[in-house]
């Protein structure tokens, strides 16, 4: 988060009165200007040493705080209020009705905001037009915005929004009900617009004619996220019309989309990343998009339609591929004939992540032998993936520093050939292989130092769920089961997407442990009951 440097001489008079304006609002503090000489124990006036330090360094010294210490500082004199005001340029708001009453004083004192998130609990009544039109004339210099669950507003507050906030460059909106009028009014107000990202839009659902459709071009639109619409194909004009897009993500959104990929591929020929996430996509979409010959980033995840021959064609056109993840949903449909052409041709693969697919040492030797960069792979619920793939893994890709495997077959014996191969490995996990055991972890690890061994020991997992089952006690506490959903993620940046598959794990735990309890009590019970017979 960049820092501005504030103005000294306009501390003294404006920042009071500014200050003094959402004291009330951001803070409850008796201190002022005047406590600035202290007065030691020996009643001699002491001077304070801050006063010395200029407004743009005490900028800089807020920027390495976190937020709550940041938050505190603030509270010290009315002179570091308004420096961290002036130098907070991203903050995150609670975007309920009554925060209309407070934005002209919030505003006042954060008056250099460029970043902006406005969200609100699904279950209160969110802020409405007149806020966020009030919001935008206070932030003029307003880059980016993320509106999350504002059911309140409609077209005419995002035409506001457009109108006071021309240099707006992202904008993030999830479960909002405004529709096509005002995403065609933050295009046709905002001429720098970079980055789209559209999640639920509600006001969607009921477009339906050709005059419900998105017709704004936008030439400075490089990035665009659609996720969970009903009606998406809405957007196929302006993405169609977007020359220097280079990203397109499409996640769960109904109807066909192979057309789209059709006019991508003969307008927007230098795409360079692509997300499909369970979509109605076949062949022919990846046909189409073969002739992005710039295309680096490929995602294919959960499109049951795709099959060898889209991927060969891609593969044969797109030869600057870098990373490529695939889930094959076990429909069997993608295998070693796809893999076997991307080795073939895409020498700069780096990245490889294949879930629910099914290679052998065919294609993974050929990918070892042809592709010298693949530095990431991921293996997940493959059936054919045993010891022999991961000693051929083991003796051909000597670039591998990240290896993760997941519900595979393999056992100690093929764990054991990466004690010698792939030189330049970092970093194994495995998890769910009920064959690999913790005794060759602990062997890998003695062997090789450098190399991170994470292993989970699904069968000790398996014995203590039974025992909880079966004695009705917990003899080794509650613990809340890994759950792995980027195969290269680490503990420090776990995916938020992780977290409610997690709250199922707290769920699941939770109900056995009061299921425990009553059988607990019940044995309490009884044992009382038989001994109250025998008295």
């Amino acid at each position: 988060m960049g820092q501005s440097a504030s103005t000294p001489s306009r501390l003294p008079s404006a920042v009071s009165r500014r200050s003094r304006s959402c004291a009330s609002f951001v803070m409850n503090s008796e201190e002022s200007d005047s406590d600035l000489n202290v007065c030691t124990a020996a009643g001699k006036a002491a001077w304070d040493h801050t006063e010395d330090i200029p407004d743009e360094v005490l900028a800089l010294i807020f920027q390495g705080l976190g937020s709550s210490d940041r938050k505190r500082c603030s509270l010290v004199c009315w002179r570091w209020l308004a420096v961290d005001g002036q130098s907070r340029h991203r903050i995150s708001i609670d975007a309920r009705a009554a925060l209309l009453d407070a934005v002209p004083s919030l505003f006042m004192r954060f008056d250099a905001i460029s970043k902006l998130a406005l969200k609100c609990d699904r279950r209160a009544e969110s802020i409405g037009d007149d806020a966020l039109a009030l919001i935008s004339v206070r932030c003029p210099n307003l880059t980016r915005l993320k509106l999350r669950a504002c059911r309140e507003l409609t077209e005419v507050g995002m035409a506001a929004l457009a109108k006071h906030c021309p240099n707006l460059r992202k904008l993030s909106c999830g479960s909002c009900t405004f529709g096509v009028r005002g995403i065609e009014a933050v295009l046709r107000g905002c001429p720098l617009l970079e980055e789209l990202s559209i999640k639920r839009l509600r006001g969607l659902n009921e477009a339906a004619g050709p005059g419900d459709t998105i017709l704004v071009p936008s030439s400075s639109l490089r990035s665009i996220c659609l996720k969970e619409l009903y009606n998406g194909q809405c957007f196929i004009p302006v993405i169609s019309s977007s020359p220097n897009l280079r990203t397109l993500k499409l996640f769960r959104c109904a109807g066909e989309w192979d057309r789209l990929l059709e006019e991508v591929s003969e307008k927007v020929p230098n795409l360079v990343e692509v997300h499909l996430e369970k979509l109605q996509v076949s062949d022919r979409g990846l046909f189409a998009l073969s002739s992005c010959t710039e295309l680096e980033v490929l995602h294919l995840v959960k499109t049951p339609e795709c099959s060898d021959a889209g991927l060969i064609a891609v593969a044969e056109r797109c030869r600057l591929l870098r990373k490529i993840h695939i889930d094959g949903w076990k429909t069997n449909r993608i295998g070693d004939e796809g893999l076997m052409a991307v080795a073939r041709r895409c020498p700069n693969l780096q990245e490889l992540v294949l879930i629910g697919v099914n290679p052998t040492s065919l294609s993974l030797g050929l990918i070892g032998n042809n592709c010298k960069k693949l530095e990431r792979l991921a293996l997940c619920g493959s059936e054919t993936f045993g010891d022999k793939e991961i000693s051929c893994i083991a003796a051909k890709c000597m670039a591998l520093k990240k290896l993760c495997i997941k519900g595979c077959p393999v056992s100690d014996q093929g764990m054991e050939s990466l004690a010698d191969g792939c030189p330049n490995l970092v970093k194994v996990k495995v998890k769910k292989c009920r064959a690999v055991t913790p005794h060759v972890a602990d062997w890998l690890r003695a062997t090789r130092v450098s190399l991170a061994v994470n292993l989970d020991n699904i069968n000790q997992i398996e014995l203590q769920e039974a025992s909880v089952s079966e004695s009705g006690m917990m003899d080794n506490g509650i613990e809340e089961l890994p759950v792995m959903d980027d195969p290269f993620s680490t503990a420090d940046d776990v995916p938020s997407s992780s977290r409610g598959r997690a709250a199922g794990h707290w769920k699941k735990l939770r109900f056995i442990a009061g299921r425990n309890f009553l059988a607990s009590t019940f044995k309490r019970l009884s044992h009382g009951s038989n001994n109250s017979h025998h008295l």
